[in-house]
């Protein structure tokens, strides 16, 4: 019986496009309240938030009034 690796090791196109070609852009900002990845470059001025803290962010100011 021919023994095989309990886990293969992983093909070259297993990997992220974004990790595996660097001109894909720059890394995200991370959030300033959460550290999760946002949608925006780390180029970015300013306070970046992720989707979800800019939801609850404009939830707040929306019944601030």
């Amino acid at each position: 019986m021919p023994q095989t690796e309990p886990h293969p090791a992983p093909e070259p196109s297993d990997r992220s496009p974004a990790a595996a070609d660097p001109a894909a852009g720059p890394p995200p900002a991370d959030c300033v309240e959460c550290g999760e990845p946002t949608g925006y470059p780390a180029t970015t001025p300013g306070i970046v938030r992720c989707p979800v803290c800019e939801w609850q962010e404009a939830q707040r100011t929306a019944c601030s009034g």
